[in-house]
């Protein structure tokens, strides 16, 4: 019996959410910080403003229309990023941790701060 390839994805969980500031740690964008636009939890993908531009040339739909070059960030796999600290100028792992009140704050690893 044949099993689709769908139903043998697995996602991981991304401890990361938008409007974090992320380094890229692998690839041709590497060392590069950006903050996440979007997070597609079902390819386990992230979206970070200014890294991974494609460029996109769309062709004129009517006559009389001028065509345009459109550049967009594509999604990089969530794998290829980590959080980053200004603080300190440091990439680190992030972990969840629950103050008093109740509340979640993501923090690094290597320097042990909320912000």
């Amino acid at each position: 019996m044949k099993s689709s390839s769908k139903m043998n994805k697995v996602t991981t969980k991304i401890k990361l959410r938008k409007g974090d500031l992320v380094q890229v740690i692998s690839g041709s964008e590497k060392t590069k910080t950006g903050e996440i636009i979007a997070i597609i939890h079902k390819t386990s993908k992230v979206i970070v403003k200014g890294i991974n531009l494609k460029v996109k040339h769309k062709k004129p739909q009517q006559e009389g229309d001028t065509g345009e070059i459109i550049k967009f960030e594509a999604p990089i796999h969530s794998s290829n990023v980590m959080l980053f600290s200004e603080q300190n100028n440091i990439a680190s792992r992030s972990s969840i941790i629950i103050n008093e009140k109740g509340q979640k704050n993501s923090k690094t690893e290597k320097d042990w701060r909320t912000y």
